[in-house]
This record gives structure tokens, C-alpha cells and sequence, in this order.
């Protein structure tokens, strides 16, 4: 089983910067692809961004070039480094492996508020 904390939220205005945290644990939990999700009220909950075991990533089209995942497997840590941020990135973001199981489990998540 994998389990997640997340961490790391904030309010900031737009175009600051925030670093998300999620310390993850669970048996061979490295083998999993991991993400960064996010869900806004009214809204689904969307991936914006995910890497591979071997480190390849991948965003969604609106974060790219402001967000940077990556992880650190010794630490059992993947990060989302997010600058430049903007109101539409208003969410409570959660981490979780890829692709995510109908019934999967979510941590508690850690709310980004950008307001100016």
C-alpha cells in the first residue's frame, strides 16, 4: 500500500512561488509512476503533472514551464516546485500514484491559494 502526506500550500499572490511536498511510503512504492492532482471546488480533479520511475515527466498543458515535478526515491519524496503561479491554480493539491484506481485512497491534501 502507498500512502502519502502532502505539504507545502500556501497563499501567495501571483507570480510567487511555492514548493509542495509529499513524503511517500509503502512497499516498492519507487516502481509507481507518481503525480501531482489537483481539484477546485466545482471542478473534477485533474493531474498536472507526473514522473515516471526513471524520472520522465510530463505536465499539463497550462503548467508547463511553471511547475517542475521531481523525486527523490532515497528520500522517499516527490516534489512540485510552482513558480509563477496564477489564480487558476487556485486548489487543494494531492499526490498519488498514476494512473489512480476508481477506489483509490487520497491523503488530505494541502490547499494553494493565489490571490492578488
Amino acid at each position: 500500500q502507498v500512502q502519502v502526506v502532502e505539504s507545502g500550500g500556501a497563499l501567495v499572490q501571483p507570480g510567487g512561488s511555492l514548493r509542495l511536498s509529499c513524503v511517500v511510503s509503502g512497499s516498492e512504492w519507487r516502481v509507481y509512476t507518481m503525480g501531482w492532482y489537483r481539484q477546485s471546488p466545482g471542478n473534477q480533479r485533474e493531474r498536472v503533472a507526473r514522473i515516471t520511475p526513471n524520472g520522465d515527466t510530463a505536465y499539463k498543458d497550462s503548467v508547463k514551464g511553471r511547475f517542475t515535478i521531481s523525486r527523490d526515491n532515497a528520500k522517499n519524496l516527490v516534489t512540485l516546485q510552482m513558480n509563477n503561479l496564477e489564480t487558476e491554480d487556485t486548489a487543494v493539491y494531492y499526490c498519488n500514484i498514476v494512473p489512480v484506481p476508481l477506489r483509490a485512497t487520497w491523503g488530505q491534501g494541502t490547499q494553494v491559494t493565489v490571490s492578488s
